[in-house]
């Protein structure tokens, strides 16, 4: 929001200085980016007239002027400026001025003397606008010196707002924030109504529901729209960032900055019907102001003339329907549409306007018919004209309701820490507008109805801490014993799962959770995806289901980068939709890890070689060991999957992820040309751990006993070794496979396993007869479930 210090002072007088005044802006919220100070260093330059202007003898360019500064003989004064011309009343800088970094002095331009500048408002520092020279009305004093003239000194203040003070988009609502800071009083503002005198009006209708609640509207007739802007509007406006375009659009964005309210004004000849306020319709086209023409769905509002689209409700005015220099009549608007029903819907359309900057962050419903009062006078003031009745419709019941909130004192004190006295409570509410009525706990309080962010008694509070002031609240150290979170020893916490995967030579990458939903197609991942509804681009338009499409994108990068040997892992969070659409996604915390190249980094003790699925299945066993979890791997199919080279990852019978080699087609549909291995798995039951008990170590020697026996290719190490696990019992330590077989000796569609029982008892040493009743059960057990034989 940028507007003229003088106009706010205008609202409310108040002795602080520039400087101070922006610091108390900043104090309250309000912070202050930019202040252009407008007309400091411009004496001796004066208001002046060109009585006569004539071509220089040498330069086409240059005009040789008389110019009348009211000090007895005009002045000759050399001129560039295309617009300079006989009777122009343009500023002069006389010579002793010092314009910036010019000082002006007699000088001679291609041998003909001049004795000062004329400028433009850009040498004057006042806009940017070099165009030409500054032109100045008519009737402008000529020798007055420019600064009393125009009102100057000045400043342009430029204030960054937070979206819920949409109140502060006025001059006036930033009025009464300075008035409560400053101990000032906001100047009353009363629109008068102004009495009718014609007699034509045109009926409105709402079709809109609670997204259109009230809309006014007022002819005036016989309006001379071709007069020129008075030069206090003009000014008011540049100051305020707005370049005066004419005069009937002028006021109605002076009404906009001074009061808050969007409006609007057709030429009321080019309308032919009953005003009406809609939904669009898919489908549906309209010529916007600008030229362009927007093509609607039925998620727009509309202001229609016998239906037919006159105007994008809150945005932007038709071009068709536009006022020019030759309007005779208008029709001026003064509408409240709710912020629901304008949000976003510019972005929709690459449009942004003043008008719906506002409406989308809540205009004040109380506003439209005051307004619209203050427009009308204007116009009549300066264009002329005779105005009919206003005409309004509303739908009271959808119009916001101001709440009443009850204050409590010791509230204030428990949220803020301080006492602020009742008397300065009351002053704070009353100064930023509101109605405030004491009980026996505190205070009844109702908030005006510009004022959308307050809806709760902490909101008041706030009000009373930025006004009352921040720096007035003491820094006190919390007090009593920090209460220490313990990590559970349940669980492996996150930073040892990343440390243990650092131990393994993997980096850790960081990826986005929203994804572009062209990065899931080639793996297939359909089902469950969360699209967001208001994306921050079409590229991060989904929350990823999976963690692995991002991070074998990532190691994609680094192999089309010539990086030979690429090692990632990351922790984080995956989105999946369950139930309707509307109901919070499922969020699940997961580990994952991608890796390519050599199996080890190159080095003169090896045979370099490439990494396969035991190498990656080492590094998942290791971080399973951390937590002492035991895993089991079963043979899976998945779309991304290679058929022969994956499989599901169990836990206590559980699956809980997947680990294998990624299949070629995905990994040729996603420009990687070498082979990828990876793993994906739900963290948590991953880092669930028992609790660890300390235990007496056996004094006892360990017995092994190794074992052949001969199976199936079907049958998965798994599955035997937890039947042999549960015949074995509990002298049974570990069971370790050493060798695998095929070939001679063994038939075809079979293979021989070699493996070590490791047996053990914490009381005694184990017997023969023992260690062979084991064995026996163990050989019974795999011969019984699996159809094993012991190899001869």
């Amino acid at each position: 929001m940028k507007f003229s210090e003088s106009w706010l002072r205008s609202h409310v007088p108040t002795e602080a200085s520039r400087d101070e005044l922006s610091a108390v802006l900043t104090a309250i919220g309000l912070e202050v980016e930019d202040v252009t100070a407008l007309g400091d260093g411009l004496q001796h330059v004066v208001v002046a007239r060109i009585v006569e202007a004539v071509r220089h003898p040498e330069a086409d360019r240059l005009q040789v002027c008389k110019v009348d500064a009211g000090q007895g003989e005009p002045l000759q004064i050399v001129c560039g400026a295309p617009n300079a011309r006989a009777g122009l009343v343009a500023p002069l800088a006389m010579v002793g001025a010092q314009i910036g970094e010019l000082k002006i002095k007699p000088a001679k331009l291609r041998g003909v003397e001049s004795n000062g500048m004329l400028c433009s408002a850009k040498e004057l520092g006042l806009d940017s606008d070099a165009s030409g020279l500054l032109e100045l009305p008519d009737d402008a004093p000529v020798g007055t010196p420019l600064v009393e003239y125009l009102g100057l000194p000045d400043a342009s203040i430029e204030i960054k707002l937070t979206p819920n003070r949409a109140d502060c988009f006025s001059v006036r609502g930033i009025a009464y924030d300075v008035a409560a800071a400053t101990r000032s009083e906001v100047k009353p503002f009363a629109a008068e109504s102004v009495a009718a005198v014609g007699s034509r009006e045109l009926s409105i209708s709402l079709n809109a529901g609670a997204e259109a609640p009230r809309y006014l509207g007022r002819v005036i007739e016989g309006v001379n729209a071709a007069a020129p802007t008075p030069l206090w509007m003009a000014e008011r406006l540049r100051r305020s960032g707005v370049r005066p375009v004419s005069l009937l659009v002028d006021i109605t964005q002076y009404v906009m900055l001074e009061l808050g309210q969007p409006m609007h004004a057709y030429d009321l000849d080019t309308l032919k019907g009953e005003i009406g306020v809609r939904r669009s319709r898919n489908g549906e086209t309209l010529k916007l102001l600008d030229g362009r023409d927007a093509a609607l769905d039925d998620s727009f509002v509309l202001v229609t003339d016998a239906d037919r689209p006159v105007g994008l409700a809150g945005l932007m005015g038709g071009f068709d329907t536009r006022v020019t220099d030759a309007t005779g009549n208008v029709f001026l608007e003064a509408a409240h549409f709710a912020p629901a029903a304008i949000m976003g819907r510019g972005r929709k359309l690459g449009l942004h306007t003043d008008a719906g900057h506002r409406f989308e962050r809540g205009v004040d419903p109380q506003l439209p018919r005051t307004a619209i009062e203050y427009a009308t006078a204007l116009v009549l003031e300066l264009a002329g004209g005779t105005p009919s009745p206003v005409t309004e419709a509303v739908r009271e019941a959808d119009l916001p309701k101001a709440a009443t909130i009850a204050l409590r004192r010791a509230r204030i004190a428990r949220v803020l820490g301080i006492h602020i006295d009742d008397a300065e409570v009351e002053r704070i509410l009353r100064a930023l507008g509101m109605a405030v009525a004491a009980t026996g706990e505190g205070w009844s309080v109702t908030a005006p109805s510009r004022r959308f962010d307050i809806a709760i008694e902490e909101d008041l509070i706030e009000e009373l801490a930025r006004i009352h002031g921040y720096e007035r609240i003491p820094t006190t150290l919390p007090g009593g014993a920090a209460r220490i979170a313990m990590p559970s020893e349940t669980r492996l916490d996150d930073l040892s799962v990343r440390r243990q995967l650092v131990a393994r030579d993997l980096l850790e990458t960081i990826n986005y959770a929203f994804v572009d939903a062209g990065l899931l197609d080639p793996w297939e991942l359909k089902d469950g995806r969360v699209a967001l509804a208001n994306p921050l681009s079409a590229e991060l338009a989904v929350m990823r289901p999976m963690l692995l499409p991002g991070l074998v994108a990532t190691l994609g990068r680094n192999v089309a980068r010539q990086a030979g040997r690429v090692r990632l892992f990351e922790l984080g969070r995956v989105f999946a939709q369950q139930g309707e659409a509307g109901q919070a996604p499922c969020e699940t915390v997961r580990v994952a890890a991608a890796v390519c190249g050599d199996a080890a980094v190159l080095q003169w003790g090896d045979t370099a070689r490439k990494v396969d699925f035991h190498d990656l299945k080492g590094d998942l066993e290791s971080l399973a060991a951390a937590s002492g979890a035991r895993l089991e791997f079963r043979a899976a199919q998945h779309p991304f999957a290679h058929p022969a080279r994956s499989a599901d990852v169990c836990r206590d019978g559980r699956r809980i992820g997947w680990i294998g080699q990624l299949h070629p087609r995905l990994a040729a549909m996603i420009d990687i040309d070498v082979e990828v291995l990876a793993f994906e798995l739900d963290l948590e039951p991953l880092a669930a751990r028992s609790l660890p008990r300390a235990g007496e170590l056996s004094r006892f020697p360990a017995v092994r006993r190794d074992l052949a026996v001969v199976v199936a290719e079907t049958v998965e190490w798994g599955a035997l070794s937890a039947t042999i696990r549960q015949a074995a019992g509990g002298l049974l330590r570990e069971v370790v496979l050493f060798d695998r077989y095929v070939g001679q000796g063994v038939e075809p569609g079979f293979k021989s396993l070699a493996m070590g029982l490791i047996l053990q008892d914490t009381s005694r040493t184990l017997t023969d007869r023992d260690v062979e009743a084991v064995v026996a059960s163990v050989v019974a057990a795999v011969e019984r479930e699996h159809g094993a034989r012991i190899r001869g």
